[in-house]
């Protein structure tokens, strides 16, 4: 018995930041495979540099603390309809996010950059005609909803950009533009795999969900891809958790 769904999105032009490796390039190929033409950003300067095959994308280099860069991607765009704000990370450039140094670096680079980027290309999103709106996904975490106290700048992040949503999507409400987003739980991606040959701090996380298992990245891209379609259209201002019952324990 098969219960699949498709999604058909030819002829869409669809921008995912941090495409390169993990959720994003799950969600930019789930995209490219449902027809749409497909940009991805990373932070090294070619396609090349990446060991990932990014062939079915075209590349832009971005850094998304690097303000210059952001609006000169989003000057680019012409017409947008999907944008997916998924670049992020934790402790960057290797700091404490406790300091006031490395709390400030990740919010340039969790919630800052995917704020101007989305602003900045507001025309282009409001200049689609796809069928239910231009879509806005930004992708959150699970720290948007409860505390940390090992990366306390990334938890702060997310939970700003889980607001940054909320006011977007009353604030385009009548551009045609949706915003919602997507909170992964503990996916199994580049960024959770140095828990994999630590079993005790693995199923520490683990018990943390009802389903006591780690999710895959086909599971948020599926997420994504639903709250940029049609079928989504009264979807606004709200945050899809994908996150194996964590938030019901």
């Amino acid at each position: 018995m098969s219960n699949g769904i498709t999604f058909d999105f030819t002829a869409t032009s669809v921008l995912v930041t941090g495409g390169t490796s993990g959720i994003g390039h799950a969600v930019a190929t789930a995209f490219a495979g449902a027809g749409a033409s497909v940009t991805v950003t990373g932070t090294k300067a070619s396609a090349d540099a990446y060991d990932t095959d990014l062939s079915a994308f075209s590349f832009r280099q971005l850094e998304m603390r690097d303000t210059a860069a952001v609006d000169e991607l989003a000057a680019s765009l012409g017409t947008l309809d999907v944008l997916v704000n998924n670049a992020g990370a934790n402790f960057p450039d290797g700091l404490d996010e406790w300091s006031p140094e490395g709390f400030s670096a990740s919010l340039a680079m969790n919630v800052e950059g995917a704020q101007r980027l989305t602003v900045r290309s507001r025309d282009a999103l409001a200049a689609s005609t796809m069928a239910g709106g231009a879509s806005v996904v930004n992708v959150v975490s699970m720290m948007s909803f409860r505390a940390t106290t090992i990366v306390p700048g990334y938890s702060s992040s997310k939970a700003a950009l889980l607001a940054l949503t909320r006011n977007l999507a009353l604030h385009w409400v009548n551009d045609g533009i949706r915003v919602n987003a997507v909170a992964p739980g503990l996916i199994d991606t580049p960024m959770t795999a140095p828990m994999k040959p630590f079993p005790e701090m693995l199923d520490a996380e683990l018990a943390k969900q009802a389903m006591r298992r780690m999710g895959t990245v086909e599971e948020v891209a599926a997420a994504v891809l639903f709250l940029s379609c049609e079928a989504s259209s009264f979807t606004t201002g709200t945050a899809v958790a994908v996150d194996g019952g964590y938030l019901a324990l």
